[in-house]
């Protein structure tokens, strides 16, 4: 594995507190793509600096510098997993796009910027798109990506406050099939407390969920998850809006304790939804629609100890591409609000289906 190269934060400190991400950069190292040969996939880098618990949830296996802010980062993607399984359609999870843009975001951060271990990460806005699904088709190995990603400071004011955004081209074979980018800010542990206030808890301690209600929580068929326990959609009555199930037990959505619903927690929640909607009734085994991409504005932190209701806003349909507007609300406080991208699903969209229950009691 390249060794990473430590970095003076103060020259490279800028303000682009206004660049707002919707035009994403284009490859950066279009020379360098095929084969990558610098990059290793023999190993995983080490979990404490991608903030994971499981080695088994590490996805990064390299990194190498390009540029001052430029770099080539590389994950294995397995053929299958517990909880990003692939999709109907025989293509990777594109929420595994997601998971691997965070991860090398917190790598790149620790590694070659210096950033402490023990900052506390917050996110901001993130995003992605899927711009050819059919890279992603899984083969008889597992799929090494590589991310060309360009790094760039927000507000930076170390060493008590990092502002960074990273901003990704994905690429499978040299091909890119994808872009993304993720906006956080990393401080410590007094900064966060100030940011939390009563919702704050020490490090390392586990942190309760809502006390158990009588809910029905979503089938998986319904929601395109295999099993019932990765099911985080759950509601009252028939009648009642769905809500964000908070399982603080969960070994990969909460990979680790946390005294807030971590953004992944929340992304899968947009994503069930998504797929419910519109998957009424649910088609199964294949689904007619898949995710291609999201934009999510986090706007507070989701506690642990209150409903959170996922709201239905805009709904738009153009030339087969489904665009849905989705919120988190708990309580009057808005926490994020998505809007994401589904299109036609692959040939597997074809097989013969069956209606499943939509929701089931958890």
């Amino acid at each position: 594995m390249h060794q990473p190269v430590a970095t003076s934060q103060g020259a490279a400190t800028s303000r682009v507190d206004t660049f707002r991400p919707r035009h994403l950069a284009p490859a950066l190292a279009a020379s360098a793509r095929p084969g990558h040969p610098q990059l290793s996939y023999l190993s995983a880098v080490p979990r404490h600096m991608v903030h994971r618990a499981a080695i088994a949830e590490v996805f990064l296996t390299d990194a190498v510098r390009i540029s001052e802010h430029g770099f080539l980062v590389a994950a294995q993607w397995p053929r299958d997993h517990a909880l990003y399984s692939p999709g109907s359609d025989g293509t990777s999870d594109p929420l595994l796009f997601m998971e691997t843009i965070r991860q090398s975001l917190v790598y790149l951060a620790h590694a070659y910027y210096d950033v402490p271990l023990n900052h506390r990460f917050i996110g901001l806005d993130s995003e992605f798109e899927i711009t050819d699904p059919g890279a992603l088709r899984i083969g008889g190995e597992p799929v090494p990506v590589v991310l060309e990603a360009r790094w760039v400071w927000t507000g930076n004011r170390p060493p008590h406050r990092y502002g960074m955004r990273l901003e990704v081209v994905l690429t499978v074979g040299g091909q890119a099939c994808g872009r993304g980018a993720l906006h956080v800010v990393a401080v410590d542990d007094k900064r966060y407390a100030m940011l939390r206030g009563r919702g704050a808890k020490p490090r390392g301690v586990a942190t309760t969920g809502s006390a158990p209600r009588p809910l029905q929580r979503a089938n998986p068929a319904a929601v395109g998850r295999l099993r019932a326990k990765d099911c985080v959609l759950v509601r009252e009555r028939a009648d009642s809006p769905w809500q964000l199930l908070i399982d603080v037990e969960h070994p990969i959505y909460f990979d680790h304790p946390s005294d807030h619903v971590p953004l992944m927690v929340t992304l899968e929640g947009f994503r069930q939804l998504g797929h419910l909607l519109l998957h009424p009734g649910d088609t199964a085994p294949g689904a007619v629609h898949s995710l291609l991409g999201m934009e999510v504005d986090c706007l507070a932190f989701g506690e642990l100890d209150a409903p959170i209701d996922l709201v239905v806003g805009e709904r738009d349909v153009n030339a087969g591409t489904i665009r849905l507007t989705l919120h988190a609300m708990q309580g009057t406080t808005r926490l994020a609000t998505c809007r994401a991208r589904w299109g036609a699903a692959g040939p597997a969209a074809a097989s013969t289906a069956h209606r499943v229950p939509v929701s089931s009691v958890a």
